[in-house]
């Protein structure tokens, strides 16, 4: 389940990172590019626990 989970949380905050970054004010679209890697890093690591199982 946690698996899922993460995926989706991924999905979430990298779609509203890359939305950030379309904005014309800098600090908003560092945030968003911030929010996508951080998204990035959440798919990651459902993965991972897609692979080892959710006990990590």
């Amino acid at each position: 389940m946690g698996e899922l989970t993460d995926k989706i949380k991924g999905n979430v905050k990298e779609a509203k990172g890359e939305m950030k970054q379309q904005s014309n004010d800098p600090e908003t679209r560092a945030e968003g590019r911030a929010e996508e890697l951080e998204g990035k890093k959440d798919q990651a690591k459902g993965e991972v626990k897609g692979k080892m199982g959710n006990d990590i």
